[in-house]
C-alpha cells in the first residue's frame, strides 16, 4: 500500500469505523490454495478464538497481580508497562533475528533502528504510552470485575473523533447503542461507590484509556505507511520509543526510589511473573491478528465482548465477590451496547458492500 493511497480521510475512516472487508495488513485465508474443509476450519477458528481469550484473559489477571498485588507490594506500574515494552521490542528483534538465520519468512521482515523512523513513529509513540499506562492504572486501581466498564467508552470516543475529525454522522441506532454503553458506565460507577469500592483515579483513566485507544487507532493508520506497511516494524519502533520516554517519567515519579527499596527485586519468582506479564503482552497483539484474520473484524468484536462477560465473571468467582442485581445490570448494559453497536455497523457495512453506488461513492471519497 503505497503512500499516496492512505489519504488522510481515508486513514481515518479505516482507523475510526474499522473499515469494510479485510485487512490488508493480513494475508488473505485462501487465496487461490484449495478450499480447506469445514471440520478443519471450524476448528482452526475455535482454536483461535480460545487462544485469545485464554492470553487477553490471563494477561489481564497477570497485569492486577503485578501492579496490586497485597502480597507483592510494587507501587511502580510505569516501571511494570516499560518492562513490557522492552520485552516486547526483543522479542520482536529476536524473532527477525531467527527469520534472518532460517528460511525467509515474509512476516518477519529485517529490523534496524533508523533513527528517521523513529522520529516519525514519535507521534504514536506517545499516544501508546498514554494508552497502556491509563489501562494499567485503571487496572490498578479498580477490580478486574469492573475494569470492563471503567474502560468501556471507547466506543463512544470513536463515534466522537469521527465526527470532530471527519464530521461523519453516526446512524440513530449506533447512536442508542453508545447511550447504553454510557447508561451502563453510568449505573456501574453508581454501584461501585454504594458498594464502597469505587475509584475516581480508576475511573479517570479508564476514560483517559479509552479516548487513547481511539486516538491509537488513528495514529496506527497514519504511520503504518512509514514502516512499509509492517506491524512487526510499527510494534518493534513503537516499543523502543516507548522504552526511551519511559525513563523521565518514571525518574519524575520517583519509581527508582521505589525499587531501590523493593524488597523483592532479586526474588527469580518476581522475575519470572514479570517476564510472563511481558510475554503475555507481546502475544496479544499476535493472537488479536490471527483471531481477524481467520474470522472477521466483526466477529472479533464479538469475541471480545464475549471475552469481557467471561472475564468478568471469572473475577468476580476468583476473587470471592458479592455484586448487586444492579451492578450486573450495568455489566450488561455495556456488553449489550457493545454488541448492538458492533451488530448495526456490521449491518451497515454490508449494506455499503452490496450497493455499488454506495460503494463507489466511499471508494473516490476516501481515496483508497
Amino acid at each position: 500500500m503505497s503512500r499516496a493511497q492512505l489519504t488522510r480521510t481515508g486513514i481515518l475512516r479505516m482507523a475510526l469505523g474499522g473499515g469494510g472487508g479485510e485487512d490488508p495488513l493480513l494475508p488473505a485465508e485462501g487465496g487461490g490454495s484449495p478450499r480447506v474443509p469445514f471440520v478443519l476450519r471450524a476448528l482452526r477458528i475455535a482454536v483461535v478464538v480460545c487462544l485469545y481469550w485464554f492470553t487477553s484473559i490471563a494477561m489481564v489477571f497477570l497485569n492486577k497481580y503485578l501492579l496490586d498485588s497485597p502480597s507483592l507490594r510494587l507501587n511502580a506500574p510505569l516501571f511494570v508497562t516499560f518492562f513490557q515494552c522492552a520485552l516486547t521490542a526483543a522479542l520482536c528483534l529476536g524473532l527477525s533475528l531467527g527469520a534472518a538465520c532460517g528460511p525467509p519468512c515474509p512476516g518477519l521482515p529485517a529490523l534496524r533502528l533508523d533513527p528517521k523512523v523513529s522520529r516519525s513513529v514519535l507521534p504514536l509513540s506517545a499516544v501508546f504510552i498514554g494508552m497502556v499506562t491509563s489501562n494499567n492504572l485503571c487496572l490498578k486501581h479498580v477490580g478486574v470485575a469492573f475494569y470492563n466498564v471503567g474502560r468501556s467508552l471507547t466506543t463512544v470516543f470513536n463515534v466522537l473523533l469521527s465526527y470532530l475529525l471527519l464530521k461523519q454522522t453516526t446512524s440513530l441506532y449506533a447512536l442508542l447503542a453508545c447511550g447504553v454503553i454510557i447508561g451502563g458506565f453510568w449505573l456501574g460507577v453508581d454501584q461501585e461507590g454504594a458498594e464502597g469500592t469505587l475509584s475516581w483515579t480508576g475511573i479517570f483513566f479508564g476514560i483517559l484509556a479509552s479516548l487513547c485507544v481511539s486516538l491509537n487507532a488513528i495514529y496506527t493508520k497514519k504511520v503504518l505507511p512509514v514502516v512499509d506497511g509492517s506491524i512487526w516494524r510499527l510494534t518493534f519502533y513503537n516499543n523502543v520509543n516507548a522504552c526511551v520516554l519511559f525513563f523521565p517519567l518514571m525518574m519524575l515519579l520517583g519509581e527508582f526510589h521505589t525499587l531501590y527499596h523493593f524488597d523483592k527485586l532479586g526474588n527469580p519468582s518476581f522475575w519470572g511473573m514479570m517476564t510472563l506479564g511481558g510475554v503475555f503482552g507481546f502475544a496479544i497483539g499476535y493472537v488479536t491478528g490471527l483471531q481477524i484474520k481467520f474470522t472477521s473484524p466483526l466477529t472479533h468484536n464479538v469475541s471480545g465482548t464475549a471475552k469481557a462477560c467471561a472475564q468478568t465473571v471469572l473475577a468476580v468467582i476468583y476473587f470471592e465477590e458479592t455484586k448487586s442485581f444492579l451492578w450486573w445490570t450495568s455489566n450488561l448494559m455495556v456488553l449489550g451496547g457493545s454488541f448492538a453497536y458492533t451488530w448495526v455497523k456490521g449491518l451497515e457495512m454490508r449494506k455499503v458492500q452490496e450497493d455499488p453506488n454506495v460503494k463507489n461513492g466511499e471508494r473516490n471519497e476516501t481515496g483508497v
